[in-house]
C-alpha cells in the first residue's frame, strides 16, 4: 500500500464541516468574509486582487533584509529562468507594487482592500501557520491623520459588527520620521547595550540589527530592563506630535477607548508615525487580531515618487478562531429548503428546483440526487439543517401539487406549484 500523503504541516484544509481538527469551517469564514465585503462597500474602498507569488527582492527592499521575515521565514525559490521568486509574507509591498507599476498613486489617491494567502515558515502553533490568510486595507495619497483615523474607525465598527467589541482593546504609538527615530534608536541601543547580559538572545541579535524591535520581547528578563529605558515619545519631531495629537483627538471625539503603549512597533522597516493593534486575551499568546500603521516612504523605497501611505492587517484564522472562541453564531446548515425526489419525479424535481432558485436567489436549495427510499430522504433533508422540506405530489390527479413540510414542526400543507413561491416568500 502506498504511503498516506497528508497536508503540509501548517498549511490547513478548511472543511464545510466541522471536525476534531477543523472545528472552524467554511461557513464561519464566509460569514466574516461577507461583513468584511460590506464594510469595505459602506466606506468605499475597493478590491484589487494582487499574485500569490513575487520577485523576491521586492520583500527584501519592503521589509528590510535583517527582519526575521526576510531571514528565517520566506518561501523562497528559483524558477526555471533562473529567477529568484518568493511566496507572498505580507500583502503591503504587492500592493505598493501594483499601484506603481499600473500608475495608480500619480497625482491621485487610493482606498483599497485586499484578502488572500500569505506565506511564512514559522513554527505552527495556534492562532499562527504557515499558510495563513490576511485581510487588508490600504491608502495612499493622504498624509493627514484623519486618514489613520478612519482606519481605526473601520476596524471599530468590524469588531462591533462581529459582537467583538468587549473582548478587544486598541493599543496606539507613533515612531515619529526618520531623524527622530534614528536618534532615539541609538539611545535605546547606548542603553541596552549597558544591560547586555540580561536580555534574551533574540533581542541580543536585534540590538544590532532592529533594535526597535527588542521592545516587542515578551522575555520577562528584558521586559525587566526596558522599565527604565528611554521613551520615544521624547524624541519625537513636532510634526509627529501634532499628527498624533490630532488622531487621538478625533478616536476621543468618536469615543474610541485606547492605550498609548510606547512599546509598541511594527515588526517591518517601513513604517512611520501612526502604529496601532487591536489585541485582545482571548487567545493566549497569540493576542493581536489587527496590526496596521502609516509608511509614507514606502512608495519612494520601492522607486516611486513620495506618497503618503496608511493601512493595517486582519490576521483571518485569528479572527474566525476568535468568534469561535467566544461561540458566536456559526450557520453550518447545508441547506434552507430541501427537495425530496423520488425515480419517476426526477426530471419534474429538477425542474422545480430551478424554477424556485430563479424566483428565490437568497436561499439555499438542495435537490436530492441519487436514489433512496422517501423515508431516508426525509432524514438526509433533517440532517443538512433546512427548515423545509418540498416534494412533488405523486398523486396522479394532483401532480402539479407540491408538499410543503416545515421539518422543525411537522407542519404539512399541499400547494399548487404557482402557489410556493409566494407561500415562501410570505414565510
Amino acid at each position: 500500500m502506498s504511503a498516506k500523503i497528508t497536508a503540509i504541516r501548517g498549511m490547513n484544509d478548511i472543511l464545510p464541516i466541522a471536525t476534531k481538527d477543523n472545528p472552524v469551517t467554511t461557513a464561519r469564514w464566509q460569514a466574516v468574509e461577507k461583513v468584511l465585503r460590506q464594510l469595505m462597500h459602506q466606506y468605499g474602498y475597493r478590491e484589487i486582487r494582487l499574485p500569490i507569488v513575487e520577485n523576491t527582492p521586492l520583500f527584501k527592499r519592503a521589509i528590510g533584509e535583517v527582519t526575521d521575515i526576510v531571514e528565517k521565514e520566506m518561501y523562497t525559490f528559483e524558477d526555471r529562468g533562473g529567477d529568484s521568486l518568493t511566496l507572498r509574507p505580507e500583502g503591503t509591498a504587492g500592493c505598493v507594487r501594483a499601484c506603481l507599476e499600473h500608475g495608480l498613486t500619480y497625482n491621485q489617491t487610493q482606498r483599497l482592500w485586499y484578502t488572500g494567502a500569505m506565506f511564512r515558515y514559522e513554527r505552527p502553533q495556534k492562532g499562527r501557520y504557515r499558510q495563513f490568510h490576511q485581510f487588508g486595507v490600504e491608502t495612499f495619497g493622504m498624509k493627514t491623520a484623519d486618514i489613520d483615523a478612519e482606519l481605526i474607525l473601520m476596524s471599530a465598527r468590524l469588531w462591533q459588527l462581529l459582537g467583538l467589541s468587549d473582548v478587544v482593546r486598541l493599543e496606539i504609538n507613533s515612531l515619529g520620521e526618520i531623524e527622530a527615530r534614528n536618534a532615539y534608536r541609538a539611545a535605546l541601543v547606548d542603553y541596552l547595550s549597558q544591560h547586555i547580559d540580561q536580555l534574551d538572545e533574540d533581542s541580543k541579535r536585534r540590538l544590532s540589527t532592529n533594535p526597535l524591535r527588542v521592545l516587542d520581547s515578551k522575555d520577562a528578563k528584558t521586559q525587566a530592563v526596558l522599565l527604565n529605558a528611554p521613551q520615544l515619545m521624547n524624541y519625537l519631531d513636532e510634526e509627529s506630535r501634532s499628527h498624533f495629537a490630532t488622531l487621538t483627538a478625533i478616536l476621543d471625539g468618536a469615543g474610541i477607548a485606547y492605550t498609548v503603549n510606547q512599546r509598541l512597533v511594527r515588526g517591518l522597516d517601513y513604517y512611520n508615525k501612526t502604529v496601532f493593534e487591536w489585541v485582545t486575551t482571548a487567545l493566549g499568546a497569540q493576542g493581536t487580531v489587527c496590526a496596521g500603521g502609516r509608511y509614507d516612504g514606502l512608495v519612494t523605497q520601492l522607486g516611486g515618487q513620495a506618497t503618503p501611505a496608511v493601512g493595517f492587517a486582519i490576521g483571518l484564522e485569528r479572527l474566525v478562531l476568535l468568534l469561535e472562541t467566544l461561540q458566536q453564531a456559526n450557520d453550518s446548515s447545508e441547506a434552507d429548503i430541501y427537495l425530496l425526489s423520488e425515480a419517476n419525479i426526477l426530471q419534474s424535481a429538477l425542474l422545480l428546483a430551478e424554477t424556485l432558485r430563479n424566483s428565490l436567489p437568497n436561499y439555499r436549495i438542495v435537490t436530492h440526487c441519487g436514489g433512496g427510499q422517501f423515508k431516508n430522504q426525509l432524514k438526509k433533508a433533517d440532517k443538512t439543517g433546512a427548515k423545509l422540506a418540498l416534494w412533488l405530489s405523486q398523486e396522479p390527479s394532483d401532480q402539479q401539487n407540491v408538499i410543503v413540510k416545515w421539518l422543525q414542526t411537522g407542519e404539512q400543507l399541499t400547494l399548487a406549484q404557482n402557489e410556493v413561491v409566494s407561500y415562501l416568500l410570505k414565510h
